[in-house]
């Protein structure tokens, strides 16, 4: 009896490891996103792809960071996520 219950459990954590592996495979296949963030930045605003701690480009007005994200959004089918001074999520547009 002992030797059919090991068994069994042996079995649920190989099946769990394959899933795993498995879910993983797929995450890695899809990759980073092309999200482009308008955030805050020393003398005005950054444009930033999502994921990365570089920035794309800085500029002195917000609505001059959004139009550079929203044509970079366009290209790759992304979204522009918009922040406000503090740091907060103002918008999100959608270019799917």
């Amino acid at each position: 009896m002992p030797k059919s219950n090991r068994s069994s459990s042996w079995i649920t954590v190989l099946s769990e490891l394959v899933a795993v592996f498995f879910k993983s495979m797929r995450l890695s296949k899809r990759g980073r996103t092309w999200h482009q963030h308008v955030v805050p930045h020393e003398n005005g605003w950054a444009v930033r792809r999502e994921g990365n701690k570089r920035i794309t480009s800085t500029h002195r007005r917000q609505d001059t960071a959004i139009n550079k994200a929203k044509r970079l959004a366009r290209k790759h089918k992304a979204d522009v996520i918009i922040h406000r001074a503090d740091g907060t999520i103002r918008d999100r547009i959608g270019y799917d």
